[in-house]
């Protein structure tokens, strides 16, 4: 599906540079590479990072995963140095796609989830793509304030989650 010529764009694009609130410098890029430095960052991973059962445990899950999301999806990675750091992806479902975004936890709340998102968005923007959903546990209340700072709004409540939706 191609973008409309009158359409502009209202998000960055990868690649990106930006500095993040730790004062460390992170570069946003696309993502179609190895899932090895994603299952690395994966596994980073503690229970009390975990939200409606992803990333999942163990490295083998974790690889499946990865692998699944890098076949199917639009993926988007924040490196600080040579290390992953952060991954987002969109699932394309027919006129649609689901939209998971996951920071390493020691480098979360410095303001790389922002960065994360405005670039993904801008990516299956630029591929095509014209509304994006997601589910959030209703208890993350710092994801679900991300998401709405990038114009996610809740449409619908269903077991301890809020489904979200945005068209870009």
């Amino acid at each position: 599906m191609a973008l409309s010529s009158d359409r502009q764009s209202q998000f960055r694009r990868p690649p990106s540079t930006f500095t993040d609130r730790e004062g460390r410098t992170m570069t946003v890029s696309t993502y179609t590479g190895d899932p090895d430095p994603l299952v690395e960052m994966y596994a980073q991973f503690d229970d009390e990072s975990r939200s409606q059962g992803v990333p999942p445990r163990g490295e083998h899950r974790i690889r499946q995963w990865v692998d699944g999301h890098l076949e199917d999806g639009l993926n988007v990675v924040v490196r600080h140095r040579d290390d992953a750091v952060g991954h987002a992806v969109l699932i394309p479902y027919d006129d649609t796609a689901e939209l998971a975004i996951f920071v390493r936890p020691a480098y979360q709340l410095a303001g790389i989830g922002t960065e994360l998102i405005q670039c993904l968005l801008g990516h299956g923007q630029a591929n095509g793509l014209d509304h994006v959903w997601l589910t959030v546990a209703r208890t993350n209340r710092i994801a679900m304030n991300l998401y709405r700072s990038a114009g996610f709004e809740t449409t619908s409540h269903n077991r301890g989650e809020h489904e979200m939706e945005r068209h870009l």
